[in-house]
């Protein structure tokens, strides 16, 4: 009999399943899409039950490809979307409103106010994030008051707050348990970093109440047991969780202070591990909790920049532009030009992330002519996707006052063969692309299987990472700074 760790990806998107073996190999895998919905201008919703239900049909598909039987299942792990936060009835575990998704602008005003009131030293120095309406804090305050018939059910006990992982874990144990992991707490501007523990100093800045949150636990020890979970039998372990970035970088087996990685999804994220430093940024990154190994294990912390979009850019070219077909087109169409022909695209279509955070930043394409094609926009899009994260490893090096090592990259896009040698050309270092491109699921599944003791340490999982291709510098530092500057200039005009 082989043991297999079952993997939970919650993503922006869609919900993917998956199942590895004892050998570190993802034999089967499946996703299933669920609607999005913009009830208003950069506003951006989720229905808790759509999410739900997309897992549920990712464990069914995934064990009908045979690979295992459900008992040979020993642990679960979970990674997901991290912000995107959500409330539900602790007796029903039905949702009580839409959840409120990462890229959701709608707490600007709120996050300004508290700015000019001058609370924002004090939440970099215990939660190491600006203030933003990116991160939790201001959605929970906002669904608590604009919630029907909360108040009651407050006063009764009855509701649950948490972020995705949370949710999932609460369906998952059949009630049983109310829990987030470390890396998805420090994602809320709620948690001490220093503690890892909610504080009651942010608590009472962003009026949440402690009851309704869940317990501060590892990324990596049994947190609960499935209960009622259709197609798996009671009591398997959920014995790994992260928020999704933080378990790409665990499942890029960056185990080592200096070691990064960058996620081309939805968005594109790029983290670099510091150890047990928690570097406080000077140059608008974030300082957050990569990951807590078992019970009692020390904390290791993380930098990170992000762009809200990244491979949404190539969805809006698909769905509101039909530029695309399939997002797969892209690569070929970029590759019909020679270069971006002039064309600018700024895809700050959700506002801008770090390093500028400007949330009613809005996105712009410009520099069009008459003789400007699909090619030219197409690549444009892909030279943007790069630019942004150069700008963000930018800002990285200087808060480390020197240059990073070569950048690992990942996610959906990281498999667009142009786009990497792209990125690798602007950003000036060799990238390197690993055998698993999706180490969201791999990170899950390490996190997993050493909460059971499957594999002994993370030096056993570092034998397990292979890399699949090298993609190296192939642009002039003289072309790199040209580059650059012309996409700065309409960057600078998008936050005019």
């Amino acid at each position: 009999m082989t043991d297999f760790v079952l993997a939970i990806d919650q993503g922006t998107t869609g919900s993917t399943v998956a199942l590895m073996d004892g050998r570190g190999r993802i034999r089967a895998s499946v996703n299933y899409e669920f609607p999005q919905h913009f009830p208003q201008p950069g506003w951006v919703e989720h229905a808790p039950a759509d999410i739900w239900q997309s897992v549920q049909k990712g464990i069914s598909a995934v064990l009908r490809k045979r690979v295992c039987k459900a008992s040979d299942i020993v642990a679960i792990g979970i990674t997901n979307q991290r912000e995107t936060a959500l409330l539900w009835d602790r007796d029903s575990g039905e949702a009580l409103n839409n959840a409120i998704v990462w890229q959701c602008r709608r707490t600007t005003d709120f996050c300004e106010n508290l700015k000019s009131a001058g609370h924002e030293k004090m939440v970099r120095r215990k939660a190491g994030l600006v203030l933003d309406p990116y991160f939790s804090a201001s959605k929970f305050r906002w669904l608590l008051n604009n919630t029907r018939g909360i108040a009651k059910n407050l006063r009764a006990g009855k509701v649950a707050a948490g972020t995705v992982d949370s949710y999932l874990i609460w369906q998952l144990s059949g009630g049983k348990a109310h829990v987030t992991d470390v890396s998805n707490a420090s994602r809320t501007s709620l948690m001490d970093l220093k503690r890892c523990d909610w504080d009651s100093e942010l608590l009472d800045l962003f009026e949440v109440p402690k009851d309704i949150l869940p317990q501060v636990v590892p990324s990596s020890a049994v947190l609960a047991h499935t209960r009622g979970v259709k197609g798996l039998p009671d009591g398997i372990p959920i014995a790994g969780v992260a928020g999704d970035q933080q378990a790409a970088l665990f499942g890029q087996a960056c185990f080592t202070a200096g070691d990064a990685k960058c996620t081309f999804g939805t968005g594109s994220f790029i983290l670099m591990n510091t150890g047990s430093e928690r570097l406080l940024s000077r140059s608008g990154l974030l300082t957050t909790l990569a990951w807590q190994l078992g019970e009692g294990g020390k904390p290791v912390y993380a930098l990170e920049g992000g762009a809200f979009v990244c491979g949404a850019a190539v969805q809006w070219l698909r769905d509101q532009m039909q530029i695309i077909r399939k997002a797969s087109e892209i690569e070929a169409l970029a590759r019909e030009v020679e270069d971006h022909g002039g064309v600018e695209f700024v895809p700050a279509l959700t506002g801008l992330g770090a390093p500028h955070w400007a949330p009613d930043a809005r996105g712009m394409l410009s520099g069009l002519t008459r003789g400007t094609t699909r090619g030219h926009i197409a690549r444009a899009t892909l030279d943007a996707m790069a630019l942004q994260n150069a700008d963000i490893l930018l800002a990285m090096e200087r808060d480390l006052g020197k240059r990073m090592k070569p950048l690992r990259v990942d996610g959906g896009a990281a498999a667009n063969n142009l786009l990497m040698q792209i990125q690798a050309n602007v950003l000036g270092r060799k990238l390197i692309r690993p055998q698993v491109i999706e180490t969201t699921v791999a990170g899950a599944c390490y996190l997993a299987g050493l909460g059971v003791g499957l594999w002994s340490g993370t030096g056993e999982i570092r034998k397990i990472w292979q890399a699949e291709q090298e993609f190296r510098v192939g642009m002039t530092p003289h072309r790199r700074r040209q580059r650059f500057a012309s996409w700065q200039k309409a960057l600078e005009r998008t936050l005019l």
